[in-house]
């Protein structure tokens, strides 16, 4: 008998529904056909134990299953249930009336209950789109699944409980979440806040600029002089999250494996940190089977390099392209996925190997040549994507010991908040896609080369500091657009509509190590 049931593959951030198509003939022997990985056929052995430990005998029959399209790569252990249950139905134990009207998937261990898989909201979006009534998922995803709207979605524990389904001896009720209200009655809450931070107030100025525009940014500065501590306060000023966005960032994270069991929607922006030894796939994304990095987890929030010339080089120039593109083709024999990658790059350092170079309180011991060499483990090319260079200093005694609290992250959001606004405001007229590859224009950092001359134009006053600042720091053509987009935010955060000198000269005041005298002047 041939039966058919309904599952999907993640390829990418997209999923494709497979058809399980299960047929028992006359005979003894076992066969699976449609490009399945080793995960896969090593199903029929999990699937034979489940089986026998709940009861039910793998038929004695020649067992022949296809996996369509047969031309697609099925990967992992998600089509457990699907095999299992086309299996079952096949030998008469699982009524098929309803089996077309749901996709189905799920990991089975030994004693039948199912184990959580990656992917079930974008195997979700599939499910809907392909008009399917339900999706049937392991409880520990179903809430993740449960954010698509217009579907119904079954969280179950055991392969008991799939079969029952599928029988009618239970009744079970889909999970409902009301994605709308959850995510707006999602209270934000920060463990970190800038009223920690003690003085570094033009620091935090930097962090407000680069805040409000989505800019990318770097620290120079000593050893425990409040780098990271900074860095890691950012998503606290930063504005919340939109539901597209929300939803986009939770299906990187659930391709990824990264929700918990109790998440249905990400709400507060991602905050990634990888460690120095990071590698290129685990930065970039992809391997064997293909999966996000580092700065497609970190879209729509923040990726901090922390010691940044410590990175290996080669994988700080991955990060070029998708500073630009803010997306991520990963091309290799056998597969090509595509991944968003729009983040906030946020870098620190230290000016010399030592630490202390330019340090009043230090010696530095490193000679120039060891400073030279250690600048330049950092490409020119990935600097000039860097829009704001922050130089930063140990806070003195006197300002670590005052009482009273900087202020709070809240004040300065709010400030953020309205310069987003007006950038909001500002490319509402444009066209869907009016970005690079394109994507909708959020914020100043993403503006084109047209658009600079459209809203960031300088008068001649701006022009002629812009020009001398050019002359001396010898800086690039995109070192030039990266001071503009910063003027227009700085401008935007003073609620003024046309980029004034005052802010040109703050927003070169930004290029400290575009100067070619890095090695050979105190900080």
């Amino acid at each position: 008998m041939l039966v058919k049931t309904f599952c999907a593959a993640v390829t990418g951030l997209e999923a494709v529904t497979v058809t399980v198509e299960t047929d028992l003939s006359h005979g003894m022997q076992f066969h699976m056909t449609g490009l399945a990985d080793a995960a896969v056929r090593e199903s029929y052995d999990r699937i034979r134990t489940a089986m026998h430990n709940n009861g039910y005998m793998m038929p004695k029959a020649e067992l022949t299953i296809n996996l369509s399209p047969a031309d697609l790569k099925k990967e992992g252990s998600s089509y457990d249930l699907p095999l299992a249950i086309g299996i079952l139905a096949s030998d008469n134990k699982v009524a098929m009336a309803s089996l077309a009207d749901f996709m189905i998937v799920g990991e089975l261990g030994l004693d039948g209950h199912l184990q959580p898989i990656r992917g079930a909201l974008p195997i979700a979006i599939r499910a809907r789109a392909e008009k399917f009534r339900g999706l049937i998922v392991p409880r520990q995803n179903v809430r993740e699944a449960a954010v698509v709207n217009q579907l119904e979605v079954y969280g179950m524990e055991t392969l008991q409980e799939v079969i029952a389904f599928f029988n009618g001896t239970k009744r079970f009720q889909p999970m409902q979440i009301d994605t709308r209200r959850e995510f707006y009655e999602q209270q934000e809450h920060f463990d970190l806040d800038f009223s920690d931070v003690r003085g570094q107030e033009s620091v935090k100025r930097a962090l407000e600029v680069a805040a409000a525009g989505g800019h990318n940014l770097i620290m120079i500065g000593p050893p425990g002089s409040g780098k990271s501590m900074l860095a890691k306060r950012l998503p606290s000023i930063l504005p919340p999250l939109s539901l597209s966005e929300s939803l986009e960032t939770t299906q990187i994270h659930s391709v990824a494996g990264k929700l918990s069991r109790d998440t249905s929607l990400i709400t507060q922006r991602p905050f990634r940190s990888p460690h120095h030894t990071v590698s290129q796939v685990a930065l970039c994304g992809g391997g064997m089977n293909p999966q996000p990095g580092e700065i497609s987890l970190a879209h729509n929030g923040v990726l901090f390099l922390d010691e940044l010339p410590e990175f290996n080089r080669s994988v700080l120039e991955v990060l070029r392209q998708p500073l630009e593109d803010r997306r991520i083709t990963v091309s290799r024999a056998k597969y090509s996925v595509d991944y968003p990658a729009s983040f906030m790059f946020v870098a620190s350092m230290n000016p010399c190997p030592c630490g202390y170079y330019g340090d009043p309180t230090h010696h530095c011991v490193c000679t120039p040549g060891q400073i030279q060499r250690y600048m330049n483990k950092i490409s020119g090319p990935l600097l000039d994507r860097i829009d704001l260079h922050c130089e930063i200093q140990a806070v003195p005694f006197a300002e670590l010991s005052k009482m009273q609290p900087g202020e709070p992250s809240s004040a300065i959001r709010k400030r953020v908040i309205a310069a987003r606004n007006i950038q909001t405001e500002r490319f509402s007229h444009l066209p869907q896609g009016g970005g690079r590859e394109g994507a909708r224009i959020h914020c100043n950092a993403q503006m084109t080369e047209r658009m600079l001359h459209e809203f960031a134009e300088p008068d001649a006053a701006s022009l002629d500091m812009l020009r001398m600042a050019m002359e001396r720091l010898k800086l690039s053509a995109r070192a030039y657009s990266r001071i503009l987009k910063v003027a227009r935010t700085i401008a935007d955060l003073a609620g003024s509509e046309k980029v004034e000198a005052k802010h040109i000269a703050e927003a070169i005041g930004y290029r400290n190590l575009d100067r070619g005298d890095w090695a050979e002047r105190g900080i």
